[in-house]
């Protein structure tokens, strides 16, 4: 099944979200399942690489400690470099932290563009996106579509703050050829659904769902994963929030996927101990 998607020439670039931690982020354990799967397909440990935005989060979460045991590369997309011929360009003026390419410049249009990382622009031929069922209060969720397109690029809050100016520039990053034409496969980590707290650790705000699911829709995955939220928040008794549907829909319109839930197939498959993959 690997092999259907990935060949041993490949660099294999699986991106998880750290930020919140190994709890309620991406977990470390799915990320090791799907490593040695790809190893026992063939692909070398050398050739494939979990990466995040900043090395102190991947650290945090416990990521490096697969370089000695699992014989890979974990590397930070900041510390990888940002490639200066490779951008995303809007009007909107935004203040390079450290970090970003342009940090300390000044000038004319210094601001306007968010560089893609080294990483997806030369060295990682294939990615595998595994993104966490956590909240996002802009976003909606947390999902493969913002930690994606947000990961790969610098200068990216001049887009959080405001749900309109994410809704246009995560489908726009996401669809440049140097993400979409590598993006193979979208995994949830629906183990633990935490619908409070977006960034932070809520576990007292969390689910237990124990599932996993896996697609090449990025769209129709994050908006299961909406679904999923707004079901735990009624459980819960929480209030209700707005989600940003205008993200998905201009998502759908660069046809990175449908966000029609009448034009997507689930298959449930459950494993031994009760845990389910979509």
């Amino acid at each position: 099944a690997w092999l259907s998607m990935v060949n041993p020439e490949d660099v294999v670039g699986i991106k998880v979200f750290s930020t919140p931690g190994p709890d309620i982020g991406t977990r470390p354990v799915v990320v090791e399942a799907v490593v040695e799967g790809l190893k026992e397909a063939g692909i070398p440990a050398e050739q494939i690489v979990v990466w995040d935005k900043r090395a102190s989060e991947l650290r945090r979460a416990g990521f490096f400690e697969f370089t000695n045991r699992l014989g890979i590369r974990v590397v930070a997309g900041e510390l990888a470099g940002y490639d200066e011929e490779a951008f995303y360009e809007t009007s909107l003026v935004g203040t390079p932290a450290f970090g970003d390419h342009e940090f300390g410049r000044t000038g004319d249009g210094v601001g306007r563009k968010s560089y893609f990382t080294k990483l997806v622009t030369g060295d990682v031929t294939r990615i595998i996106s595994i993104a966490p069922l956590l909240n996002h209060h802009e976003a909606g969720v947390t999902g493969t579509l913002f930690s994606l397109a947000m990961g790969s690029v610098d200068n990216t809050r001049r887009f959080e703050a405001s749900a309109g100016q994410l809704s246009r520039a995560v489908p726009e990053v996401y669809a440049d050829p140097r993400i979409y034409d590598k993006a193979i496969l979208h995994i949830t980590d629906a183990l633990i659904c935490q619908y409070e707290g977006e960034q932070k650790a809520w576990l007292h705000h969390a689910a237990q769902v124990n599932e996993i699911w896996f697609g090449r829709d990025p769209v129709a995955l994050d908006l299961k994963a909406i679904q999923e939220l707004e079901a735990q928040r009624r459980k819960a008794g929480a209030a209700e929030r707005k989600v940003n549907r205008e993200l998905y829909e201009n998502a759908a319109l660069l046809q990175l996927g449908t966000a029609d839930p009448a034009g997507v197939q689930v298959e449930r498959v459950r494993q031994a101990g009760g845990t389910s993959g979509l």
